[in-house]
This record gives structure tokens, sequence and C-alpha cells, in this order.
């Protein structure tokens, strides 16, 4: 049967039952129509089926999975064919698990390097981030596997994720947080989107109308499935109204009576729930599961929209078997591979790498023993090997040795760094030293409070530096860290999360088998207090506002010439590259032009160059930062190779955002045309006078031209319009958006609530609270963040119903409960 004739057989009620989840994971089937289920699952570096149906938070492992590298290290890979060959690997496992719907890829800007999840989104360039989740898309879907891009949108902290309203002004919205989004959905065309939890000027992402339906399907042309993050869904009826097709988890019918009585009253149009049905039957043809354990090892052939017939209806339950052998090795060296490719080279002073083989070394430090590979959250994998820096050393040096100096939950550990130090003075040689970040310190569920390391850590290096100075870092974190200690240090590689080859690709780099090719892919600031959003981000209120505008990582710090300790793009190498020859040639389509340079590699080992392109304003127009990235290519030479590089610029690479007329435009005047080896380093350049619109001062404060000291609200408001300051709630405006937080403190109930809920959480981690446990402090920060809407919706029951009506009667009339019922 055809979508239509599908949907002719189905009744109202039906049709809305379909639009929400049949469970936390699963889809609901129609099975006298043979439409399947289909399985969801998490997530963006390495898939996360759950081996207990009953575990829905992730409390226990899943079953084992490849664990790739997490976002950060692939958007320093630069390697769109690469980060295609990984999304293609994670499309194998997650076909031959029975999944349909890979949850990811993530591609929220980096706003602040304090945010805990941005280990798992891609940079602070939305052009890079697109083109590699466009990259990562098209792996994932060429082996029949649908993709679901997130989190739409401006969703920038986690802290109060949940009920958190992003103030944005309308340039910084199109040109800055939706363009990487915009690139994934026009080029790779994902099967899903999935709205972020937070509000958007004012409106939930789940249901606003401009959002998902003028820009994303209208503007967009976006014909895939709408659904919420889990438990995000508030006004049901505004969300089908806004163009939502799917509500996820199931909650056993919360919604559906309301939705259909809002269809016979006529105030929602029963086509809108026809359309969403339509798009989620669709989804189900397209991606339905085969059922068994084989992985297709071809594109698929079907375009986007078509049934695939050697696909018949199957049940949604995930294959149990473990991953096939020879398949689990070979993605276990692609993860090498790729890990390898992301890693940067930070500092490599008289050249101290690469070592020599079998090199003596001292490595110090319990990260090299006890590899942090992946995030905290959501996208946690259970992997099918981990290889550690010792692991991966021994295959080079059979001279190693090795003391641990700290403990990784920062407790101090006086004989552990007594052994270390003593070990180092009295090294005549090389010392590897691991630091980096312990679990707890970056995940899901709660942002970062400092962007130090452990003092446990510091305390190992600077006694270390004073007994012997010959110091190379490798460091373990999946965002920016301050680096005080930088001079102490003779090399610095960069080897972020690297999943669970990234010792083996750790010690490839280090000996010199692998040249390092990964660039930074967002900037290093010198200090938290060089951020410039430091003072309007993630406080204590749920009211955001983006004051900085467009500047954002280095367009900030280069618009301003602020030092920083690494710039965006910065990488070394084992050899140099050399640029010359540049040259201009105009297409055929207005303003799109081909820029062609000669690249170079004038050292002696072969390696890889990103070559970065970015075009830099001189209209005296509307505000922009000083110059942006609108193109790149990673160029692989041979030493002593020549070869041209050639990069394309479009109409839009020029244009900004007109928020009076809803449309872009390009100012006539003069740009600059940089090309460089990073955001700092640029080695040719020239310029292009262009026709358009008469450049034209926006009507806004001289900051966000003079970029002097931070943004203030005055300022803000001249350029976003006027808005109340958060206030704290008060008795009387609790409601089912009101965070369990907030109720703690104002109601006796809501504190015991939170202390039960502390209780459990503790009883399935730790044994007992401990805000040292990674998973323990991510489980109840995001408790204590959820609404009481959401409670409702992960766990629908009528004690439940009762329970949260009583909360909210009892906080907002304090002493008048003694006869009142709940039903």
């Amino acid at each position: 049967m055809t979508i239509d004739e599908l949907l002719n057989q189905l009744s109202l009620a039906e049709k809305i039952a379909f639009c929400s989840g049949a469970s936390f994971w699963k889809t609901k089937a129609l099975p006298r129509l043979g439409i399947p289920q289909l399985l969801l699952s998490d997530g963006p570096h390495g898939l996360r089926v759950q081996a207990d149906k009953t575990d829905h938070l992730g409390l226990q492992s899943s079953l084992r999975a490849t664990c790739f590298p997490t976002a950060s290290l692939l958007a320093s890979t630069w390697d769109c064919q690469l980060i295609e060959q990984m999304g293609a690997a994670l499309g194998q496992e997650a076909r031959a698990r029975g999944v349909s719907i890979l949850l990811g890829p993530g591609v929220n800007m980096k706003r602040n390097p304090l945010n805990g999840r941005n280990f798992e989104y891609f940079s602070e360039d939305p052009l890079l981030a697109g083109q590699l989740a466009a990259a990562w898309i098209r792996g994932v879907q060429s082996q029949g596997v649908g993709a679901a891009l997130k989190h739409f949108a401006a969703n920038n902290q986690e802290n109060r994720r949940m009920t958190s309203n992003s103030l944005v002004d309308q340039r910084a919205l199109r040109e800055y947080y939706l363009p990487a989004f915009e690139i994934a959905v026009k080029t790779a065309r994902p099967a899903a989107v999935m709205c972020a939890y937070n509000r958007l000027n004012g409106s939930y992402c789940s249901e606003d109308q401009h959002l998902l339906g003028d820009i994303l399907r209208g503007e967009w042309g976006f014909d895939g499935v709408i659904l919420t993050d889990w438990a995000a869904t508030h006004d049901r009826i505004a969300a089908f109204k806004a163009g939502l097709d799917l509500e996820m988890p199931g909650s056993k019918g919360f919604f559906d009576q309301e939705v259909a009585q809002a269809v016979k009253q006529g105030s929602l149009n029963p086509a809108l729930i026809d359309a969403s049905v339509r798009r989620l039957l669709t989804l189900a043809q397209n991606y339905s599961p085969r059922g068994g354990t084989e992985l297709p090892r071809t594109r698929a052939t079907a375009p986007p929209g078509q049934l695939r017939p050697e696909q018949p209806p199957a049940s949604a339950a995930p294959s149990s078997s473990g991953p096939d052998p020879l398949e689990a090795q070979a993605h276990h060296q692609l993860a090498r591979q790729v890990a390898a490719a992301g890693a940067v080279l930070l500092k490599n002073q008289a050249e101290t790498l690469p070592y020599q083989p079998n090199q003596p070394l001292l490595v110090l430090g319990q990260l090299a023993a006890q590899p942090r590979y992946q995030g905290h959250g959501s996208s946690l994998v259970t992997p099918t090997r981990v290889d550690s820096l010792l692991d991966g050393l021994g295959h080079y040096s059979s001279q190693i040795h090795y003391a641990q100096g700290y403990r990784l939950d920062g407790r101090k550990a006086p004989e552990l760094l007594r052994q270390a130090v003593q070990q180092a003075a009295s090294w005549d040689g090389q010392i590897l030293l691991c630091l980096g970040l312990p679990d707890v310190a970056e995940s899901e569920g709660y942002d970062r409070s400092s962007l130090a390391l452990p003092q446990v850590q510091l305390d190992l290096l600077a006694t270390v530096y004073l007994h012997n100075p010959r110091i190379t870092v490798v460091l373990i974190c999946g965002s920016p860290v301050e680096m005080p200690w930088l001079p102490q240090v003779r090399a610095l590689l960069q080897l972020q999360l690297a999943g669970q080859a990234g010792g083996l690709a750790a010690a490839d780099l280090l000996f010199g088998s692998r040249n390092p090719c990964g660039k930074l892919a967002e900037s290093y600031p010198i200090s938290y207090d060089d951020v410039i959003c430091r003072n309007c981000w993630s406080g204590p209120g749920t009211q955001v506002p983006y004051r900085e505008s467009l500047y954002v990582g280095y367009r900030y710090y280069d618009s301003v010439r602020r030092p920083v300790q690494f710039p965006f793009g910065y990488g070394l190498s084992y050899t140099r590259f050399t640029y010359s020859n540049l040259t201009l040639q105009p297409l055929k389509q207005a303003c799109s032009f081909a820029v062609t340079f000669t690249l170079t590699n004038s050292g002696k080992r072969a390696g890889a160059e990103v070559v970065q392109l970015y075009v830099a304003p001189r209209t005296g127009g509307s505000f922009r930062p000083a110059h942006e990235l609108k193109a790149f290519s990673k160029v692989y030479l041979e030493p002593g190779q020549q070869q041209p590089v050639t990069l394309t610029l479009e109409p839009r690479s020029f244009e900004l955002y007109q928020p009076g007329v809803q449309s872009w435009v390009i100012e006539a005047g003069s740009y600059q045309i940089e090309i460089g080896a990073s955001s700092r380093d640029i080695r040719l350049e020239t310029s292009i006078d262009l026709k358009g619109q008469k450049p034209l001062k926006d009507n806004c404060s001289d900051w966000y031209y003079q970029l002097q000291g931070q943004p203030e609200k005055v300022d803000f408001v001249s350029l976003y319009g006027d808005y109340p300051e958060w206030q704290p709630p008060r008795r009387g405006e609790y409601d089912l958006n009101s965070a369990l937080r907030d109720l703690k403190h104002s109601s006796p109930l809501g504190g015991l609530i939170c202390g039960i809920t502390q209780l459990v959480i503790a009883m399935k981690t730790s044994g007992k609270p401990d805000w040292h446990n990674a998973r323990f402090k991510m489980l109840m920060l995001s408790a204590q963040d959820n609404t009481l809407r959401s409670m409702l919706l992960f766990h629908p029951s009528r004690f439940l119903k009762k329970l949260v009506a009583g909360l909210l009667w009892l906080t907002n009339h304090p002493g008048h409960h003694k006869h009142q019922k709940f039903s």
C-alpha cells in the first residue's frame, strides 16, 4: 500500500497514538498494516543499546559496541571523508543490533568552554560543524540507518537545560547558531531532527512554530521526522501546529485525549496530525529493521522516501549477540585511525617528538593506565575493547616504566606523588606525563565549574619539573583547559577523548609512525576571564541572554586581537608546509569564486595540512566579526610534493542576515580573502570588491562595533529588544514546567522527594551519595533539573499524577492543605 492508503486505514485515535513512542526506545507498530516498530538508540560516537530492557536511564552497561572518538576529536580531523567512513561503521553496527534510528550527531555551537557536554559537539564554527555533521549523516544513512540531528536549537549549556530560555538576536541565530543544522539538513537529508529541551526566545523548541515550521520545514525544505528530546513535550497541540511529529519516549497516551478533544472542538486541524503520521509512516518504511545481525556492506540504493522491498516489517528487538570478530577488529583499527587524525600536537620544543624506536620512557599519571576515552551521559558506550596509553607504548618500546602519581578522583595521595617524583628524580631520560580531566569534571547533565586541571595533577607536574624538566604531556579531555604550566613542558599532545583505541593512536603519534595532522576546532583561551560570555551564561536563573551576539570563540578573540593559548585551526606537524601562488577566478554564478593556491610539503615526512579560507568584510556596514571561516580542505602530501588547491566561495560566503527584511543580503564593498594554517596564521591574502546592497550601520549599541569590555544588558536590549530580568519563582507561580530543584526549598514535600531521589540514585550507582562519582552526579543533577511535567512523561501513572498535584498545591498554598484532595 502507498502511504496515503495506509493513512486512510487509521482512525483518529490510532493516528494520535502513533505520534508518540511505544516505550522508552521504540516507536509504535501497526501490525495489521505491516508497519514495524523502530528501535532508536544513542549515540554519536558509538552504539548504546541497553542490555536490560528496564534500564532506561543507562544505570547499567549497554551491549558492546565500538567506542569511536567523541565529536570534539572528530572535528579536529577536519576530514569529511574519514568522518563519513566512521559514520558508515556506526551504521553497520546499528543495523546489526536492529537499530533503525541513531540519535546523532550533535551540532550545537560551543558558546562557552565550560559547557559540560562540549565533548559531544563538533566546533565553535558552524561551517566546520555543519560539514562534518553532514559527512557523519551520509555515512550512517548509507547503511540503511536513519540519523537524528540534534539538539535543535540554541542548546548551549547543561545546567537548567530543561527550563532555560535562550535569548538570541536574529542575526546571531541565523548567522551562527543555525547554519550547522542548515548545512546538514540541506546537504545530507537526515531522517530526523531532534528538538532541544530549552526555550528559544520564549518558546519551547518542541512547539516553536517559527523554528520548526517557518525555518526548518519552510526555508530549508526538511520533510523528515521531527522528534522531541526525551520528555521535552510541553504543549502537544502547539507542537502539532509547529510541525513536531514524534513525542519520545512513550508516555502511555498522556496527551492523547487532550489532542482528540482539540480536534473535536476545531482548535487543531486534523490535517496536521495526518502530516505527522505520513512522515512517521515514511520513516518506518525507509528504516524498518532487518531483524538479524548481517551487516549491509554497500550503500543503500533506494532513495529517501521509497520502501526498500528487501526489508520486510520486523520487530524492533535489539540483537544481543556480540559483534562479529572481524568487524570488531576492523572498526577498532578505524577508531585508531580517526583518533590519530584528530589528536593535535600543540607544542614540540626542539623537536622533542617523535621518540626514537625502543626509547626508554618514564610514564607518569593514572590516565596512562586507566584511560578516559569518552564522555559521560547518554552517549556512554560499552566498548568492545580498550587500549590504554601504556598498551600502545608497549608496541614501540620494551623500556617503559610507570608510576601512578595521582588519584583520578582528585583526592590527595602523598605516597603516590612521592613515588612518582622519586622515580623522576633518578630518571636520566624523557618523561611522559599523562594529564586530563576525570569523568566527573565534564558530563551531560551539568556544566564544568572551572577550566583548571585537578590540583593533584598540577602538583605532580610542578614537583616533577623541579627534578627533571624533560617532560612531554599527553592531555586527555573533551574541551579546553587553562595551561599556566605550559612553559614547564617541552611537548604537548592533545589527545582529547580518543575512543577505545586512543592509547594505540597516541603511541603511533609519539613514536612517529603517524604524523600529527589534527587542528583545533575551537579556541583555547588563556584564562576563563577571556571568555566574552562568562557573565551571561549558565547562571542561577532560567533566562540566558546571548549578549555577545556573533562574537563567539575566534570571532571574538580575533576581532579584539586578544591573546589566546592556542587559536582556532592551530596544530603542529612533524613536517612543514608552504603556501604560494594565490589566484581568484570568478565563476558563472554572481559573487562566486574559485580560490586557488599551491601547497608544498617542504619537510622530510609525509603529512597532511588543513588549509583554511577566511573572509574578512571591509564594507563598513553592519557589525561583523573580523573574519569567518568559509571553506577548508585537508590535503595529504609526500615530502617535496606540490599540489594546487582550489576552494570555492559562494554568495552565502559573503552574506549577512537582515532581520528587518528577513532575508540574506550582500553588502557592497571590499572583502579580504585570507588563506591560513589557523585563524591567526594567515599565509596568503587578496581582496575583491563586490556589488550589493549599500552598507548601513546597525541601529544598536556601539559595543557591537568597538567590543570594549563586557556587553551589558543595555547593549543587548539595543539589539534584541527589552526583556524582564529573571525572578525566582514565588508561591503561587509553580506549575508543571517548574524544575524539582526550584521546589525542594519551597516545600517540605519537594525536599522529601529530592531526598528520596538521591537515595534511589545512590543505591543504583555508587551505593551511597558520592559527588565524585560521575554517574551519580549526572543523574542527580539531571533529576533536579527535570520539570514536573517531564517526570510525568517519563513515569506516567495515576499515583505520580496525584503526587505531583499535591506537591504543586502544597508549594503554592502553604497552610491551606489540611482538607485538600488530589484526584
